[in-house]
């Protein structure tokens, strides 16, 4: 592997980061100096970190931290009040920013919209006082499924504004998966739109949420908002047009002074066997971790604007707009496909609103790449200062294209890896630090992070499980079991029995040092544990093979996946959608052969390389390996698939079989 670095920082970056600034307000100009001090106390940074970020408190906390219950039940900021959504636009207005530009909405159809910060908490106060109006109480259940609409930052902020507990759904469910969750979460209200469009198509989602509610007999309204003014159907006991809800509320309330360990999020990830697991977030949680990540490692300022290619139903959609205007930033939500109605659309939206930070997953920019470099070369994409990723590993082609097309060099990529649990990152980068393809300069202030060997042991240079060694601001608040009742036992059980005391996150990672000393080591991630291939006792993620596999030109995308072996444990299977049909003769499979027996020797050499017209993603574009694993294997349960974007992918992999 190749850790040398592939972009360096200017002086005039270094000196101007918040990053930088972070430093000096601890006493130290050295990322390895702080870690080395986080790992000795946690208390001092993020007190520094809580300090930096200027917060207003309706109560002041009367003790950071609370570890009477034990690690895994650590408590943050005993005492203390704060409203998360007030300090993304009260806290903004007070400091004079009530007339700059708060959100920008371009849609599929290339309609906009934009809010100053002003006019959005006015829309956001109607909003709650709507909310308000249908007996809606703090701690309520409040379902969002609707596409990244303005609305949908709105209803976000709004329910966080009358101190209930919002639920993001993803806007691409089914009727079942969007049922298990309200069904779950008990949710009281959902809010929805009439449709959405889908490359220029109208798919209705009142119908599937009228399908889910049918299933969930808590959900006492439905507030529909009229998009696309498709003729719907309508129950007059239960529905209400969002307009009307709104239209006569006044802007001129005030939020609830919400305790800071009052629940705000219940975020629900997908699992490969039973339910999905519903993740609480409290109001002095999650937001002001991804306030912290996207200060320190995305260097956001007031005045910066945001985009994060997502969905509200994925932590990076609430972590687009609680990060983002909770420190005075603009966010641009882009409601529509990288790619249409033209191959240029994501670089003309981020041209035409002046996007300063764009956050894309790997998967995305694989599939960006291939349409050509003169798509996003004929954008001004002058106002980029930071580029970011999520959500999977890189392989060196794509990360290079990314960098160099769309960033031009001058720019860093942010690699930022953690989850849902998390709130946030584990892993990040500095825009002050070199930084080598496909890496992380290590753990974000506040994280402890280390990785281990199968027996528990710190380790370097080799592969194992990444872990945390102490607790941090925005950590789940357990599993929800009710609004009353947290599932500690099986909260307990995903992530603190292996090692006890010691989070296991389920990612492979690995600590390489840097070939040369002015430059910092470089974390790796591998993929998650359960994706780990072991061949006759070599233990290899499936990065490596895909890595091999999309340096070839004729290779569009491709899926390592493991397949269980006699003697050998597992073999591989790849699985590689090509640029066209012509590339899939046996000239290019051969090819694709010796591609990984030079890059990964021939002992680790695939049993088979097919050709598929797509693999199993999420709307985001993130491969979901397992389900295309399962599939190839002919399990009779993949697990939850209400995440999975295009089923048909799965239809073209069990031909294979």
């Amino acid at each position: 592997m190749d850790g040398s670095a592939v972009w360096r920082p200017g002086e005039r970056q270094i000196a101007e980061a918040n990053f930088t600034n972070f430093l000096a307000r601890c006493g130290t100009d050295s990322y390895a100096e702080l870690t080395a001090q986080v790992a000795q106390d946690i208390r001092p940074l993020n007190e520094r970190v809580i300090e930096a970020l200027g917060l207003h408190w309706d109560r002041p906390y009367s003790a950071l931290l609370d570890l009477s219950r034990g690690k895994p039940f650590a408590h943050w900021f005993v005492g203390g009040a704060m409203n998360a959504a007030a300090n993304c636009l009260d806290r903004q207005i007070a400091l004079g920013r009530g007339e700059t530009t708060a959100l920008i909405a371009e849609s599929d159809d290339q309609s906009i919209r934009s809010y100053s910060f002003r006019e959005l908490r006015n829309e956001v106060m109607r909003l709650a006082e709507g909310l308000h109006s249908l007996g809606v109480r703090p701690g309520d259940a409040i379902a969002i499924f609707m596409p990244l609409v303005a609305e949908t930052a709105i209803a976000l902020l709004a329910i966080g504004y009358v101190g209930a507990v919002a639920v993001p759904a993803f806007s691409g469910y089914g009727e079942q998966a969007l049922a298990t969750r309200l069904i779950d979460a008990r949710a009281q209200v959902l809010l929805t739109v009439d449709g959405t469009l889908r490359r220029g198509k109208r798919v209705s989602m009142k119908e599937t949420a009228d399908k889910a509610v049918a299933l969930a007999p808590e959900v006492r309204h439905v507030v529909v908002l009229r998009r696309l003014g498709l003729d719907v159907a309508w129950d007059a006991q239960r529905d209400v047009d969002w307009e009307i809800l709104v239209g006569s509320q006044s802007s001129e309330g005030t939020y609830e002074r919400t305790a800071a360990s009052d629940p705000y999020l219940l975020l629900y990830t997908s699992g490969s066997t039973g339910k999905p697991k519903g993740v609480v977030h409290a109001h002095a949680g999650f937001p002001l971790k991804v306030m912290i990540d996207q200060y320190l490692c995305f260097d956001v300022k007031p005045g910066d604007r945001m985009l994060w290619f997502t969905d509200m139903g994925w932590m990076m959609g609430p972590f687009l707009v609680l990060g983002a205007l909770g420190l005075g930033a603009s966010i641009v939500l882009f409601d529509g496909t990288p790619d249409y109605p033209t191959p240029d659309r994501l670089w003309s939206v981020c041209a035409r609103h002046g996007v300063t930070h764009l956050g894309v997953a790997p998967t995305a920019i694989r599939s960006l790449m291939t349409l050509g470099d003169e798509h996003p070369r004929k954008h001004d994409l002058s106002c980029l200062r930071i580029l970011g990723s999520t959500g999977e590993p890189w392989n060196t082609q794509p990360y290079r294209w990314f960098s160099e097309v769309v960033g031009g060099g001058r720019v860093p990529i942010i690699n930022y890896s953690g989850g849902t649990e998390i709130g946030g990152g584990i892993l990040g980068c500095f825009p002050t630090m070199p930084l080598a393809a496909n890496s992380f300069h290590g753990p974000i202030p506040g994280m402890v992070a280390d990785v281990y060997d199968v027996e528990g042991r710190s380790v370097r240079g080799i592969v194992g499980e990444l872990v945390l060694r102490e607790p941090w601001i925005g950590m789940t608040q357990s599993f929800w079991k009710s609004r009353d009742e947290r599932d500690d036992q099986r909260y307990l059980a995903t992530y603190w029995e292996r090692f006890p005391g010691v989070w296991v996150h389920g990612d492979w990672a690995l600590i390489e040092a840097s070939p040369s000393s002015d430059d910092p080591d470089f974390w790796y991630i591998r993929g998650r544990s359960d994706d780990t291939i072991n061949i006759a006792g070599k233990r290899v993620g499936p990065a490596e093979f895909e890595s091999a596999l999309v340096a070839d030109p004729a290779v569009k995308e491709a899926a390592a996946i493991a397949i269980p072996d006699e003697i050998k444990g597992d073999v591989v299977v790849c699985l590689v959608v090509a640029l066209s049909r012509e590339m899939e003769g046996e000239e290019v499979r051969a090819r694709l052969f010796r591609r990984i027996d030079s890059s990964l020797g021939k002992s680790l050499r695939p049993k088979a390389i097919r050709f598929v017209d797509d693999l199993p993603k999420t709307r985001n574009l993130k491969v979901m390996r397992r389900l295309a694993r399962g599939t190839y294997l002919g399990l009779e349960t993949l697990g939850d698939l209400s995440a999975l974007e295009n089923p048909s992918s799965l239809d073209a992999i069990a031909k294979h079989r």
